[in-house]
């Protein structure tokens, strides 16, 4: 009796340090599990992040554009503006020189 109750003590030892050992691997388990979540709660962030600066450089780009159009629009005007203005300069030109030839020949 006395052996069978050493055995049985051992085999209980035994199973304690096994399920020890069992609790410390699911320790070591959900820790790697609340790691991971965190990283993965990191990566969404900086996707979200990624995103928003993405968003804002392709409002950026759309007022860059808009902008440039508009500057496009007010160069056009421009150079009408300054080919009627030479175009007047020209024809006041030649007024000018038949007005004085007349002057003079009068």
């Amino acid at each position: 009796v006395q052996a069978a109750t050493r055995d049985a003590v051992g085999a209980i030892a035994g199973i304690a340090t096994t399920i020890g050992q069992i609790n410390e691997i699911a320790g070591s388990i959900a820790s790697s599990v609340e790691e991971q979540g965190a990283a993965t709660q990191e990566i969404a962030r900086n996707v979200q992040q990624a995103a928003q600066g993405t968003m804002e450089v392709t409002s950026t780009i759309t007022m860059v554009n808009a902008t440039a159009s508009e500057t496009g629009s007010s160069a056009r005007q421009m150079l009408e503006a300054a080919t009627n203005l030479s175009r007047d300069s020209n024809q006041l030109e030649h007024q000018v020189d038949r007005f004085v030839t007349q002057i003079r020949a009068g």
